[in-house]
């Protein structure tokens, strides 16, 4: 099965290479409003995901047939803060996660700045989860989850 995520992964960067989507200069123009193909790229993404994530909420099953349950999460500080934390970031790299990837497959040596950077933030706000919790308003853990934690 992890041939087919990894080939499943392999088509969806090749979309977002070809599409713009993982290109600067359209990231930025769509921050700007100078270039409007990337919304037009998003809402497609929409329109042709949502009857497909309706259906698998409907019969709660995954289309292998597994069960999957919802869960609803609450609006807190800290979302709206890691929101505008993503966006920010989002705009000034002139990509999110994804198309990280995308750019260093496609030998741009930027992208290697905007992973580490992606990959220190996680790990910062992962080690400092127990102190943001509170200030931020965010949930606690689920059982067996622990916050990361430096080894000593």
């Amino acid at each position: 099965m992890s041939v087919f995520y990894v080939l499943l992964g392999t088509v969806f960067g090749v979309v977002l290479s070809r599409s713009g989507a993982a290109d600067y200069d359209y990231i930025q123009g769509m921050f700007l409003f100078d270039r409007f193909q990337l919304y037009g790229i998003i809402g497609s993404a929409v329109v042709l995901t949502a009857p497909g994530l309706w259906l698998i909420k409907r019969r709660a099953r995954t289309p292998g047939g597994r069960p999957i349950q919802f869960e609803t999460k609450s609006l807190n500080r800290g979302t709206v803060l890691g929101g505008v934390l993503f966006g920010v970031g989002w705009s000034i790299a002139g990509m999110c996660p994804g198309p990280i990837l995308v750019n260093i497959g496609e030998g741009k040596v930027y992208a290697l700045a905007a992973l580490a950077g992606a990959l220190i933030g996680a790990g910062a706000f992962g080690a400092l989860y127990e102190r943001l919790q509170q200030v931020l308003g965010l949930p606690p853990l689920a059982a067996g989850e622990r916050p990361l934690r430096p080894s000593a």
